[in-house]
Formats: C-alpha cells, sequence, structure tokens
C-alpha cells in the first residue's frame, strides 16, 4: 500500500533495512521500467549537500537490494532500472485503477477509486529521503491521490451519496485546510445530506483559516456555494462527467497573490521604479527586491502585485521558495517547478522528472502569456533561474536576502530603512493620527530606536494596540535597554529576532564567526583595516568576507571599505557574539581592534602636526595599521573614526589598560581640539584620567590633566585650564620628566597671556624655547617661538612678533611648514597691519586664511577673521570690518572655540565706535567686558572699559565712562603696559569733560 517503504511476499512484510535502502528501493518502484541515474538517486538522498563517498554508499545499498529483490535490478550506463510486475506495486495499480474510472460509468468508477484509494496509507517515503525527493516525487504523488478522492467525492454525490463523502472528506479536510476543492464538495455534501448548519460552519472555518494564515478570500466557487446556502436554495443534482487528466494544454488562469495590507506604508519610490518596467517595453521584464530580514521586501512585493494584477491578465502567481527558514531547506528549482506547472493546470503525472525538462515544460505552457510571477524568499541564482518568465510582457518578480546579481538583465531595487517622516506614518496609520501626534516626540524616539526597521515598527504598533496604556514614551524607555531591546520587538507571529536569525542561519561556519565578531566592535562603524583585526583576518580575506555579508544584507557599506551594523542586527550579533563564540576570543578580537585604532592614531598624530610626546611608545609592528603617509590622511582618518576612538578609550578604560587609555587620549587631543569635539576631548580625557588616577600612573595623570587644561583654555575657561596645568606641572616636576615640563610649559604660556599675566607667559614660553632648542627639536622649537610672536602682538611689539614669527616659520619642518604658516601669517598679518603696511598685511592674512580653511585649522580661522576686521578698521573700511568680526564670532560658536570670544567682542566694539555706532559699540564692548571679567582676562577687561570708557555721553555717562577709565588704567598699569598711559590720558579728558575726537581704536 502507499505510504511507507514496504515489501511484502505472500501477505507477510520483509524486512528491507535503513532509511537509505528504503529511499533507493522507493525511487526505483515509482520509476518501475525505467533508468533511474546516481545524479536523481543521489538528490533524493542528500539534495544539494551529497558526501563525498555517495556514490559508494548507492552502490552497497543496491548490492543489498538485489539479495532481497533477486533478478529485478538491472545496470545501466548511468544508474539503475528495476523489472517487475506493475500490478504488484500499488502505486502503479493505482494509477491503473484511476485511469479505468476515468473512462468508466459513474457507478462502476466509484468502485474502481474507493479500490484505488485503498492502495494509500499514510504518506510516501515518510521518514526518508531528503526534501528535493519530499517536492519532486512525494508532493505530486500526494496530487494523484487528492485528484483521485475528488473524483470519488464527486461520483459519489452523483449516485446521491452524501453521507459517504461527509464520513470521507471531514477527517481529510482537517489535515488540508486550505485544499479548496475538497471542502467545496464537503460543504456541498452537508448541504445534501441536510445539514445546513454544518455547511455554514465549515465554511467559515475554512474562510478565516485562509484570510488569517494567507491573507486571501475564498475563490468564486466556494463563495457562491455559500451564499446559495445562505439562500436556502434547494440543493442542485450533481452531475458529473468522466475524469479527463489535465495535460499541459489545459492551462489555468490563478491568482496566487497574498493579502495586500490595509497600512502598507512608504516604499513609493521603489514602487514607480516597479512600475516603470510595467510601462516599458514589451519584453519579458526581471526586477529583483532586495534587502535585509524585517524590511518588507514580500509586502512590497505583493503591494506591486495588487496594484499591477490588470496588466497582467494570464494570471499573478506566487510561491515562496524558501530560501530563509528554520523549518525547512531551500525549495530546489525542480521542486518549485513542478509545483508551478501543476498550478496552472499540467497533471501530476504529465509533470517530467529532469530539472531540464521541467524547465522546457515550464518555458512552453507559459509561452506568450502575460503573467505576474513572484519568487519570494529567493536563496540563490541556481534556484531561481530556471523560473524566470521568458515570455513578452511578462515580469518575473524576486525577492532576496542575499545579492543576486548573476540574474542577467534583472533591474535591482535596494529596500533600505524606512525614514522618519515613513516611520511615523507607518505608526499612524497602525494607531491612528491622532495618537502620533499628541505624543510626536515620543513617536520619534520609537523610530529611532527601531531604526526605521519596518519589522519592528508593526512589531512596536502591534503590542501598542493590545496595551492601549502604553505611551510612546513607556515603549522608549523599554526599547532603550539595548540588552532587552530585542525581546521587546516580538509579538504573537512576528519577531524581530526570528527575522535576522533567518539569516543568520544561512551562515557558514566563517561566516557567522566574523558576523558575530562584528557585533562586538568597538564604536558603530568599522573599517577594512579595522574589520580584519577584529575578525582577525588579513586585509584581502576580510574584505572578501565583508563583502559576502553586505551581499546578505547583514552589513551594510556607507562608504568604500567602511562598514556598519544596523542597532538590531549589530544587537543580536553582539548577545550571541560570547555565548557562542566565547568570552576569551570576544575579548582577543575587540582588543586587537583597539590596538589598531591606538597604532594608527599615533602615526596619524604624528602627521597632523609637532608633538612634545615624552615617553610615547613607539608603535608595534602589529599586523593590522591604516598606512597614513600625508597630513590629509591622517585629516580624514581622524574624521572618519573620532567617535569611535573615543569608544576606544573607553574600552582601554573599562579594561584597565590604563596605559593604553591616557596615551589614546593623549593622541586624539589635537584633532578634537581642531575640528572643535570639545565634548569628545573633555570626556576622553576624564575618563583616562580616571583609570590614570585609579591605578596610580603619575605619567598618565599628568597627560590627561594637560589635555583637560587646554580643552578648558580653548572653552574659555582660563581660571580651571591654569589650575589643571599647574597641576600637571608639579606631577611632572616630580617624576623628572623634562619633555613633559616642556609641553606644560609651552600650555601654561598661551594661558598666562590670555588672562594677561604677560611676564609668567614669557618665562614659560622662552623656558620651553630654550629647552627645545636644546634637545635639538625644531619642530617644538617651532611652535614656540609662535607662541612667543603671539604673546608680542598681544603686547603691542609689533616688530618682535614679526621676528618670532618668522623665526618660527623657519624652523618649521616640511610637513608642518603650511600649517605654522597658516598660525604665523595671521600674527604678522594684523603686526603689518598695526605697523601702517596694509598691503601686506592683508596679503598674509589672505594666505592664512587660505591655508587655513585647507588644513580645516577652525580655530585658527577664528583668529584669521579677526584680524582682518582689526586691519579693515585700520584702513576705514569699517563696514567689512564689522563683517569679518562677526564672521568670527560665528565661527567659534559653530565649532566650540570659546577661548577668543572676549577679544573679539572687545574688538567689535571697538570697530563699532570707530564706525560712529555708538549704541551698539557700547553693546558689543559690555559684553566682552562681562566675560573678560568672569573668565578674569584683565588684559581684555581693560581693553573693553577702556574703549567702553571712550563712548560719548548719553550712550555712556560721565560717572560710569570715569570709573571704566579708572579701572583700565590700574590693571594696565599692573601688567606693565604702555595702555596705562592712553587710559590715564583718557581718564583725564573724561574727568575735565572733554572729548576725544579720535575716539579709541
Amino acid at each position: 500500500m502507499l505510504g511507507p517503504i514496504t515489501v511484502w511476499d505472500d501477505g507477510r512484510p520483509v524486512t528491507v533495512g535503513g532509511p537509505r535502502q528504503r529511499c533507493v528501493l522507493g525511487a526505483l518502484l515509482v520509476h518501475l521500467g525505467r533508468e533511474v541515474t546516481f545524479d536523481q538517486l543521489i538528490g533524493y538522498l542528500w539534495s544539494d549537500d551529497p558526501p563525498r563517498t555517495a556514490r559508494s554508499v548507492i552502490q552497497v545499498q543496491i548490492s543489498h537490494l538485489r539479495r532481497l529483490l533477486p533478478g529485478t535490478i538491472a545496470t545501466t550506463p548511468g544508474g539503475y532500472v528495476l523489472d517487475a510486475d506493475p500490478g504488484s506495486v500499488d502505486l502503479h495499480r493505482f494509477r491503473e485503477l484511476r485511469a479505468r474510472a476515468a473512462q468508466a460509468p459513474t457507478a462502476e468508477a466509484v468502485d474502481l477509486l474507493e479500490q484505488a484509494l485503498r492502495c494509500w496509507r499514510g504518506t510516501p517515503f515518510s521518514g526518508v529521503g531528503s526534501e528535493h525527493l519530499s517536492y519532486s516525487v512525494v508532493t505530486p504523488l500526494l496530487e494523484e491521490r487528492w485528484a483521485a478522492v475528488t473524483a470519488w467525492a464527486e461520483h459519489a454525490l452523483a449516485l446521491g451519496r452524501a453521507g459517504d463523502v461527509v464520513a470521507r472528506l471531514t477527517p481529510l479536510t482537517r489535515g488540508e485546510p486550505f485544499r479548496e476543492r475538497l471542502h467545496h464538495l464537503l460543504i456541498t455534501a452537508l448541504w445534501h445530506d441536510n445539514d445546513r448548519a454544518k455547511a455554514l460552519t465549515v465554511y467559515e472555518e475554512f474562510r478565516s483559516g485562509l484570510v488569517e494564515e494567507l491573507g486571501v478570500d475564498p475563490g468564486a466557487d466556494v463563495m457562491s456555494l455559500h451564499a446559495r446556502i445562505l439562500r436556502e436554495e434547494a440543493p442542485p443534482a450533481v452531475r458529473t462527467a468522466p475524469e479527463e487528466p489535465a495535460t499541459a494544454d489545459t492551462y489555468v488562469v490563478r491568482n496566487d497573490l497574498p493579502r495586500d495590507l490595509p497600512d502598507f506604508t512608504g516604499r513609493e519610490e521603489h514602487l514607480s521604479r516597479m512600475r516603470a518596467l510595467v510601462d516599458g517595453d514589451d519584453r519579458a521584464q526581471v526586477c529583483v527586491l532586495t534587502g535585509s530580514g524585517g524590511e518588507g521586501k514580500t509586502t512590497t512585493a505583493v503591494r506591486f502585485g495588487h496594484e499591477a494584477a490588470e496588466h497582467y491578465p494570464d494570471g499573478q502567481l506566487f510561491i515562496d521558495l524558501y530560501g530563509y527558514n528554520t523549518d525547512r531547506g531551500p525549495l530546489d528549482a525542480a521542486a518549485a517547478l513542478g509545483a508551478l506547472l501543476r498550478a496552472v493546470g499540467v497533471a501530476p503525472e504529465a509533470v517530467p522528472d529532469s530539472l531540464d525538462e521541467r524547465s522546457a515544460l515550464w518555458r512552453a505552457t507559459m509561452s506568450e502569456r502575460r503573467v505576474l510571477l513572484i519568487l519570494d524568499n529567493a536563496f540563490n541564482v541556481t534556484q531561481i533561474s530556471p523560473l524566470v518568465l521568458s515570455s513578452p510582457g511578462s515580469l518575473t518578480l524576486i525577492t532576496a536576502r542575499k545579492d543576486v546579481s548573476g540574474i542577467s538583465g534583472a533591474q535591482f531595487v535596494s529596500l533600505g530603512m524606512f525614514d522618519e517622516d515613513s516611520s511615523l506614518e507607518l505608526l499612524s496609520k497602525v494607531l491612528g493620527e491622532s495618537r502620533v501626534v499628541e505624543e510626536a516626540d515620543g513617536a520619534r524616539a520609537i523610530a529611532r530606536l527601531c531604526g526605521g526597521l519596518p519589522l519592528a515598527l508593526r512589531v512596536v504598533a502591534g503590542r501598542m494596540l493590545s496595551r492601549p496604556r502604553w505611551s510612546f514614551a513607556h515603549v522608549a524607555r523599554r526599547l532603550g535597554e539595548r540588552d532587552r531591546r530585542l525581546r521587546e520587538l516580538q509579538v504573537e507571529g512576528q519577531s524581530v529576532e526570528s527575522a535576522i536569525d533567518l539569516s543568520y542561519q544561512s551562515l557558514n561556519a566563517e561566516q557567522r564567526h566574523a558576523f558575530l565578531l562584528l557585533g562586538t566592535m568597538i564604536g558603530d562603524t568599522v573599517d577594512l583595516t579595522g574589520a580584519a583585526a577584529l575578525i582577525g583576518l588579513d586585509v584581502a580575506e576580510a574584505d572578501d568576507m565583508l563583502q559576502e555579508l553586505v551581499g546578505m544584507y547583514l552589513l551594510s557599506e556607507p562608504q568604500g571599505d567602511v562598514y556598519r551594523l544596523h542597532d538590531l542586527i549589530k544587537d543580536f550579533s553582539r548577545i550571541r557574539a560570547v555565548p557562542v563564540l566565547g568570552q576569551e576570543p570576544v575579548d582577543t578580537a575587540r582588543l586587537s581592534l583597539a590596538h589598531y585604532y591606538l597604532d594608527t592614531a599615533q602615526r596619524g598624530a604624528d602627521l597632523l602636526g609637532p608633538r612634545v610626546s615624552g615617553e610615547d611608545e613607539d608603535a608595534p609592528n602589529r599586523a593590522h595599521r591604516s598606512e597614513l603617509s600625508t597630513r590629509e590622511d591622517a585629516e580624514e582618518w581622524f574624521s572618519l573614526h573620532h567617535e569611535n576612538l573615543a569608544d576606544a578609550i573607553e574600552f582601554f578604560a573599562s579594561g584597565d589598560f590604563g596605559d593604553q587609555a591616557w596615551r589614546m587620549a593623549d593622541l586624539v587631543w589635537r584633532f578634537y581640539a581642531l575640528r572643535g569635539h570639545m565634548a569628545l576631548l573633555v570626556s576622553s580625557h576624564q575618563r583616562a584620567l580616571q583609570v590614570s588616577e585609579r591605578q596610580g600612573s603619575g605619567r598618565g595623570r599628568a597627560v590627561t590633566l594637560i589635555g583637560l587644561g587646554i580643552a578648558h583654555y580653548i572653552s574659555g575657561r582660563f581660571g580651571e585650564a591654569l589650575d589643571l596645568l599647574t597641576q600637571a606641572r608639579g606631577i611632572l616636576l616630580e617624576l623628572g620628566d623634562s619633555m613633559g615640563i616642556l609641553r606644560v610649559n609651552a600650555n601654561l604660556g598661551m594661558v598666562y597671556e590670555r588672562v594677561g599675566r604677560f611676564g609668567e607667559s614669557a618665562e614659560a614660553i622662552e623656558e620651553a624655547l630654550e629647552h627645545a632648542a636644546a634637545v635639538g627639536n625644531s619642530g617644538i622649537e617651532s611652535l614656540q617661538w609662535g607662541n612667543l610672536a603671539v604673546l608680542r602682538q598681544s603686547l603691542g611689539q609689533y616688530d618682535e612678533a614679526l621676528y618670532c614669527a618668522e623665526r618660527a616659520m623657519e624652523r618649521a619642518s616640511d610637513t608642518d611648514r603650511e600649517e605654522t604658516a597658516a598660525h604665523n601669517r595671521r600674527v604678522m598679518g594684523e603686526a603689518r597691519a598695526w605697523l601702517g603696511d596694509t598691503d601686506g598685511a592683508f596679503a598674509d592674512l589672505q594666505e592664512a586664511l587660505a591655508l587655513s580653511t585647507k588644513l580645516s585649522l577652525a580655530g585658527n580661522r577664528i583668529y584669521v577673521h579677526n584680524s582682518l576686521g582689526n586691519a579693515h578698521r585700520i584702513s576705514g573700511d569699517w563696514g567689512r570690518a564689522v563683517e569679518e568680526h562677526a564672521t568670527a564670532l560665528d565661527l567659534a560658536d559653530s565649532v566650540g572655540d570659546h577661548s577668543g570670544d572676549a577679544e573679539i567682542l572687545a574688538d567689535l566694539g571697538i570697530t563699532y565706535a570707530a564706525a560712529g555706532r555708538d549704541v551698539e559699540a557700547a553693546r558689543a564692548l559690555d559684553k566682552a567686558l562681562g566675560l573678560a571679567e568672569e573668565r578674569d582676562e584683565q588684559y581684555i577687561r581693560a581693553k573693553a572699559a577702556l574703549a567702553l570708557g571712550g563712548l560719548p555721553s548719553p550712550v555712556v555717562d560721565d560717572e560710569r565712562a570715569c570709573a571704566l577709565l579708572a579701572s583700565a588704567e590700574r590693571i594696565l598699569t599692573d601688567l606693565e603696559l604702555a595702555d596705562a598711559q592712553s587710559a590715564r590720558e583718557a581718564l583725564e579728558r573724561r574727568s575735565s569733560g572733554a572729548t576725544d575726537p579720535s575716539r579709541v581704536g
């Protein structure tokens, strides 16, 4: 009997052997009298993954079968053939009885079909064989059985045996809940058996099952039958015709599309690209929708299918190829073709065995037909190539989670994630627009936490629908806990983790290893060399591996050789990494990536300008390091990784790698300072300071205190900067670290200059300069000559400032020449302006601005624009001068460098005063004065007070003006500056009621 493979001898069962032997015997019996090739047997046993010994295994099974069935199995050139009486094989007896029934009168046909169906027991080949065997052999056999059941039921109903039909079909429909013809016959039989209520119940169960599981309604025949029962019509007589086997010429127009989602949203751009294929030329079109799990490939394909159905009058076919499924392997091409051929009307027995023959029949059957074919969840090109339609006017629409670029002539549409607007639109459609509008901030937070992944948004919306008291803010808090985020993103029937897992399960062992380690990356992105360090491959091997993961849509490549994981995919990978790989391998991989950042940052910092590096170690000759050769290379690398580098410092600090933490902080400060990343500069140094203090590292404490001092200086907190730098100097004196003392003195000199302690500034800078000259460090000499030039200019010693600036440029190395010129040409330009050489001033300042722009020296650009303002004021172009001062303030605000705010405001006020715009002058000078007092910038405080005290009444009344001028005179005298005399003279004039027609400036 048809079912598990069994041999009988005179009514007694005979032991056949193990599963493989039964499978081989079953294959020979199905193809009785015909050759079964080695390739067919290998496919039946192992699908696409046979062992190397496959042919030997088959030969052993054949040997055993020959002893069991002597004289029946012959060897052929390609395989084997079994010769036996067809009447002794249930399958062939079943087919013979069914064929006779097709030609017999109704009463005889019923008897013949009953005999045929008694040949069946259970499922053929149960417990043996492969997925390939299931779809290529077993499924067609089952279709033959259902065709016989259907024919028997039709004949039995025609004979008035409705009760027998109900008895046979009721258990069968429970096992086949979506077989429409079977349900139609059962409902009809119940109606004829006067059980109208049960007929309606069976209909409703069938309909609801279709809607819930497949998203479709019953066909027109079943719905018409239901309507007639509801109208209480009398059951019509059932007439049947002899069964005629379907042939390749009996074409059935079908619409197999699943239900279109009513709340489908977004993807308009992608749908437009697919619509263009419908409106294009009349060739056979192929379109591939790609994207990671959960992006909505299937729903987008189905939406398009419903929209475009009228353009494909010969049918809309949908088949799931199971490319990514935890319960079964991918559907092979032969099995898929078998299902498609039967769907369009080809009789099961007319479907050929081989893939090539099925593909040829498929092309012939679909020739000249305008059909939409959706191949959902495709696995690879081998699987889908034989299925693609070739008839003019047809469209094959493929959805895939991996790159299937081998489909020639196809249009590729990559979905990607929703933007914020599309995310909010989806939430609005599911939850109601008013709810989203009322909690707009919370809804936007959900969109960000879901990363624009449509499946994640649908899961959130589904959970909120069932929990109406939940607010968006509450859900955002739950999703904000990264270790539980994936657990939150699941609802009955939908899970983001499961969607990602389907892609993960399709990876081989090496790909899984790399994918899991990438989830532990330091930071949110990683470049090619960093990824190679993390996953333990050389760069070329890593490149191949990363491209494989990009092709699987598990990894994205936002720019060439730079990679990132979607936040939810990263959560999935990170959570699984340690349980799968172990803690030690993960820690080793992350440390390797952190060392890559440390080693490359050291090279990059050297290229950004001269450093007083003290006891810096030479970067070891590790396998993974980006080769940076120019300043531009370093700028680009730091720009790409600036946030990752802060995360690397956190990694080192958290792992008690204290030396690495402070060294990394020291390597990145200059770039952070140049680009205005002040928050990162402060936080990274604070973290490195914490671990240095915990481990008692004096060197680490001193270096990070210097970095924090620089950060506070740039931010205009000069008191805090002096305190931190003084602490660092004390530690370095105890350590006897001469290079460290040189560095801290250089920085103290800048801060002293800013707060007007010019003598101490000169002393600190000159000490640093002498030490640099003594050790022959021309780069540090150049820096200190530049710092001394700034100080001389602040003191009004313009000739000395020019001399120092020129010395700075002379001592600069070739690598640092342009940056040194950018800083010192600025000083020289303003000095020349005060000396009356306006042509030379503007030439120097324009060169300084061009170099600062080229080298991305945002801090220096601030001062260049301010110096241009001063030069234009001196030359009498007050409008242009105001514009330059304003540009300097705007730029300072945009990059977070507020070290010169008070000075720029004071210069702006002086320019306003020179232009006779006294009210604006007073406003700017008041701001400058307040800021200078707050920061203890004594020289700028005096400068602003002197200018403000020089404004006429009633803008500044005489009493306040005198107080301001007196304050300026006192400060300038304490600072031993010549401007003290100007303040005394201005005070005398204001006290006597005289007006200075020249103003201040």
